[in-house]
C-alpha cells in the first residue's frame, strides 16, 4: 500500500497516511478538525537504475541499451579470462 502525504489548508498540519489506492482521502484534519485537507504531490524515495531486474526482465528484446549491456558484459568477461 502506498503512503500518501496530506496537508490542512486551515492550520498547515502535515501528515502521512498508509492507505489503499481505492480508499478515500481523509476529509477532516486530525489536528484542528477543519474540512480542508489536500493530498500533496511527493517524489518516490527510491529510483530504479542500472542493469538490475528492469534491464533484464522487462525491456523489449530489440532495445539497444539491453544489447549494449550484453556486449559490455562479454568484453569484461573476456578481459578477466586473460
Amino acid at each position: 500500500m502506498p503512503i500518501y502525504a496530506f496537508e490542512c489548508d486551515a492550520c498547515g498540519h502535515q501528515f502521512d497516511r498508509l492507505q489503499k489506492m481505492s480508499d478515500p482521502d481523509p476529509e477532516v484534519c486530525p489536528e484542528c478538525g477543519a474540512p480542508k485537507i489536500k493530498r500533496q504531490l511527493t517524489a518516490p524515495s527510491f529510483r530504479l537504475s542500472g542493469s538490475g531486474w528492469y534491464e533484464t526482465d522487462f525491456k523489449k528484446d530489440g532495445d539497444k541499451k539491453s544489447s549494449d549491456n550484453t556486449m559490455l558484459r562479454r568484453r569484461c568477461a573476456s578481459s578477466k579470462a586473460r
